[in-house]
């Protein structure tokens, strides 16, 4: 039996978006637009649209979907708006933002997970993603400057590195703590500082080259 891939979707909206309170019309258009299986591998379509994370390779996975919707639904991307995103994995998240943001620049550590990346981007005919090898700790110019910022990876701790390169008014995203307590959070670059705001408890892998403290006390 073939799956059919516009009723999964259909029902990924429906039945994992909305629940968790992903109203926004512009993020559910383009979850509801944006083929989701065409972003994972041939073996892995039939779990394009479950709610789990789905493994990519070296460890990494994608992320839930309905974690993806709140994600895009709390930055408040605009068609203006000049997007960072730590971590391009498979690029399904990628070509979310790049749908609804005038342009999205994408780092990753892994050449492969860029050249699928860029292979699925086209074929979908998304052309304003820059895609670039960098790791987000040792290697991204912290001088650029971000209207919003996605990072797919978790910290074990607050780190400012990201919030520093917002432009007034720019959003970050980003889970902090340790596995199992972890929370999203929303950064908001005011003309005061820095608005933080914990969002939800979620569970993420951290940041290749992040130091994640034992949670064993001998």
């Amino acid at each position: 039996m073939i799956m059919n891939m516009e009723k999964a979707r259909f029902n990924m909206i429906q039945q994992q978006i909305r629940p968790w309170d992903v109203l926004d019309s512009s993020v559910l258009q383009t979850m509801s637009d944006l083929p989701r299986d065409a972003f994972v591998n041939n073996d892995q379509r039939a779990l394009a649209y479950s709610d789990i994370q789905l493994p990519i390779g070296h460890g990494e996975s994608m992320m839930h979907p309905r974690i993806e919707g709140r994600m895009l639904q709390e930055l408040a991307i605009s068609n203006d708006d000049s997007c960072l995103e730590v971590g391009t994995g498979s690029g399904y998240l990628t070509a979310c933002m790049a749908n609804l943001a005038k342009d999205v620049y994408s780092i990753d550590i892994h050449p492969e997970f860029l050249a699928s990346a860029g292979e699925r981007l086209d074929a979908q005919n998304i052309s304003n993603v820059t895609l670039a090898k960098e790791n987000a700790l040792t290697e991204l110019n912290t001088n650029k400057r971000f209207d919003v910022i996605a990072v797919t990876g978790s910290v074990p701790e607050y780190l400012s590195l990201f919030e520093e390169m917002l432009n007034p008014g720019g959003r970050l995203y980003i889970t902090v703590g340790t596995a199992p307590i972890q929370h999203a959070m929303l950064i908001t670059r005011t003309k005061d500082g820095f608005d933080r705001t914990s969002l939800f408890e979620t569970e993420l892998k951290a940041l290749t080259g992040t130091v994640v403290k034992s949670s064993f006390v001998f």
